[in-house]
């Protein structure tokens, strides 16, 4: 009787297309992601509040600014808060699998550490559209927000590709942090974080070494680059620039941090 053939050797193994990547993971990870009620409510409605307090019931909302006017601004930098919450939320409930074990039993399957992460990123971004889409959907309701049709478009496109990069910085923290208070820490940098890039108190009422601190900081480059199809101007490759360096930083941590955690099995 011949023996049963030798299974073949990991080394011998084909890495699957696209580093494992599948929509139908895709596709498992949304779900599970929007049956958190609580996460998506908090990320839509808490942008939604601050967008009615500060761009509907004050007298200074229908003052022009750009092409639109303030109340449009508003709309606009609040739109990009709850992007920035939302992604960056989304990201962080990788915490809740690493108390569950679940990333260690990644380890096993051939899902590379850079598919996984643009699983996760692409799954905080359907997030970070509803908040977006809240916000602007009763700055439309409302009918203060006045802005070209285009810009409307222009805007909302960039704040939500833009978010992108805290969807990163969530999966890099939930790496990093335990799992019992990681929103209630990122909740607090993301407020500093708005301060800093001049997202809630415009950059012209700090002093010239705030703003030249601000230039580096991961939501500089974003607040300025969802607010130019409204106040035109043209885009600063500076702006670019940092958006683009904080996403690849936030993106290289979070796959180092993905390597560590699943290396413990």
């Amino acid at each position: 009787m011949s023996a049963p053939p030798a299974a073949p050797g990991r080394a011998a193994r084909r890495p699957p297309p696209l580093g494992g990547f599948s929509v139908t993971v895709l596709g498992l990870e949304v779900r599970r992601v929007l049956r958190n009620r609580r996460t998506v409510l908090m990320t839509m409605v808490l942008p939604v509040f601050f967008y009615w307090l500060f761009g509907v019931t004050q007298r200074y909302d229908n003052t022009s600014v750009g092409h639109g006017n303030v109340s449009a601004f508003v709309m606009v930098s609040m739109a990009l808060y709850g992007g920035v919450l939302a992604t960056t939320s989304g990201g962080a409930m990788v915490s809740i699998e690493r108390a569950l074990g679940w990333s260690r039993q990644l380890r096993v399957t051939p899902l590379a550490p850079a598919a996984y992460i643009v699983i996760k990123m692409l799954t905080a971004l359907v997030l970070g559209a509803a908040s977006v889409a809240a916000v602007y959907l009763v700055g439309l309701l409302t009918g203060k927000a006045h802005m070209a049709v285009s810009t409307w478009v222009a805007t909302g496109v960039i704040v939500w590709l833009g978010s992108l990069v805290f969807a990163a910085f969530g999966l890099f923290m939930g790496y990093l942090l335990p799992t019992e208070n990681v929103m209630q820490v990122l909740g607090f940098v993301l407020v500093l974080l708005a301060f800093a890039a001049g997202l809630f108190i415009p950059l012209s009422q700090y002093s010239a070494g705030l703003r030249t601190f601000a230039k580096f900081t991961p939501l500089y480059g974003l607040n300025q680059l969802v607010h130019a199809p409204l106040l035109g101007g043209g885009v600063d490759v500076a702006w670019l620039a940092n958006a683009a360096a904080w996403l690849a930083v936030f993106a290289a941590g979070a796959m180092w941090r993905f390597r560590v955690d699943t290396r413990r099995v």
